[in-house]
C-alpha cells in the first residue's frame, strides 16, 4: 500500500473521529462553541492534504502542508480546552484523539522539513 494513501486515510479517519466526538459533546453554549471550532479545524487537515497533493509547485505543496499542520495544532489545543473544561465526558476518547493528533503533527513536521530541505 502506498504511503501517501496511508496518510490520507489516517487524516480521513481523524476527521471522522472528530465528527463523532463533536456530536457527543455537552450541549451548552461553551460546548457548542468548542465543538464547532474543533469540527472546523479537525476536518480541515484531510481536505487540505488532498489539495496539497495537487500543489502547483514544491513551494505551493509546502505551503499547503503547513496549513494542514496549523489546523492539526489548532485541533490539539481545542481538544485540551475541551478536556480541561469537561465539555466531553469520555476521557479515553479524548486521550485517543489527542494521541492521534500528536502523531499526525509529528508526521507533518517531519514531512515539511524534508520537503523544505529538498526544495533546491
Amino acid at each position: 500500500m502506498e504511503r501517501k494513501y496511508d496518510l490520507e486515510a489516517r487524516l480521513i479517519e481523524f476527521a471522522a473521529a472528530i465528527i463523532s466526538f463533536t456530536d457527543s459533546m455537552i450541549n451548552t453554549k461553551a460546548g457548542n462553541h468548542m465543538s464547532n471550532q474543533l469540527l472546523r479545524s479537525g476536518t480541515s487537515p484531510a481536505l487540505n492534504y488532498g489539495e496539497a497533493q495537487s500543489g502547483e509547485s514544491r513551494k505551493d505543496f509546502i505551503h499547503k502542508m503547513k496549513v494542514v499542520l496549523k489546523e492539526l495544532r489548532e485541533s490539539g489545543v481545542a481538544i485540551k480546552i475541551i478536556e480541561k473544561s469537561k465539555l466531553h465526558l469520555d476521557a479515553s476518547e479524548i486521550a485517543s484523539l489527542q494521541n492521534e493528533c500528536n502523531q499526525l503533527i509529528s508526521i507533518f513536521v517531519k514531512s515539511i522539513g524534508t520537503a523544505e530541505r529538498n526544495i533546491n
